[in-house]
């Protein structure tokens, strides 16, 4: 296996093969998920400014058991302000070593380790984009859900997909409603992402993130950890995914 549940410290065997992962990716995504109590708490000692926050509505695209997500694969799109949309196919977990030279090669194709405190896991994702109402089309019912997805994600989705789960066959899972805050805090030197997950029930997710080379992986999760906990931000508490916890979410509603 190539991922971890985010249960506590990683043994030597998980840095093993954690170092060996990071070694054959593109980028390392560094993930804290805020413990919902202490989210108002994290806002002010960070000093967000909500207005400075970026709108986006995030689509995920499975089947109502979650066929697609057993498999290991995500199908998303989103509508982002100011910017359009975008799709993504994205598979986890994957070994980069075993990724196909032309893959590799493509300027669509991340491979990424996603590292949270006592977890990680390796994905491949072919990113495309897409006008900023594609994806508010399709959940419309004007536009084919296929079309969403360039002629290299549907082979890729093709590969690695149930047999005879087909794109359009799927069901639209949301949207969920974000806040996304990029800032550059003068005490850690590197761009930080804060993202807000707002779920229909009310509940949410508060995540921070920062990317760096994969040479640089251990050093930054270093100054990160110093960074949020000289802000008192929880270190500790229990990890979640905006994804998975989004596919559950609806799967349920379903």
């Amino acid at each position: 296996m190539t991922t971890t549940e985010s249960t506590g410290q990683l043994s030597g065997e998980d840095l093993q093969r954690l170092l060996k992962l990071m070694k054959g990716a593109d980028t390392v995504e560094l993930k804290l998920t805020v413990p919902t109590a202490e989210h108002r708490a994290a806002i002010s000692k960070l000093q967000l400014d909500a207005l400075d926050a970026q709108i986006r509505q995030v689509f995920f695209f499975d089947t109502p058991d979650l066929a697609l997500n057993k498999a290991g694969v995500v199908a998303r799109a989103r509508r982002i302000q100011g910017k359009g949309g975008d799709s993504v196919v994205k598979l986890r977990p994957v070994v980069p070593d075993d990724i196909p030279e032309h893959l590799r090669q493509s300027p669509s194709v991340g491979v990424e380790v996603d590292a949270m405190p006592g977890g990680f896991v390796c994905s491949a994702s072919v990113k495309g984009k897409n006008g900023i109402n594609d994806a508010r089309e399709v959940h419309l019912g004007d536009r084919p859900l296929k079309k969403l997805f360039t002629k290299e994600q549907r082979a890729f989705y093709s590969a690695h997909a149930p047999e005879g789960l087909a794109l359009d066959d799927l069901t639209l899972l949301g949207p969920i409603f974000v806040l996304k805050l990029k800032y550059a805090p003068e005490d850690f030197g590197r761009p930080v992402v804060a993202e807000m997950w707002l779920y229909p029930d009310g509940s949410r997710i508060l995540e921070l993130s920062t990317k760096c080379l994969p040479s640089e992986g251990f050093q930054v999760a270093a100054e990160a950890r110093a960074y949020l906990g000289g802000h008192g931000i929880e270190l500790g508490g229990e990890q979640q995914t905006k994804t998975k916890t989004a596919l559950e979410f609806f799967a349920t509603e379903g």
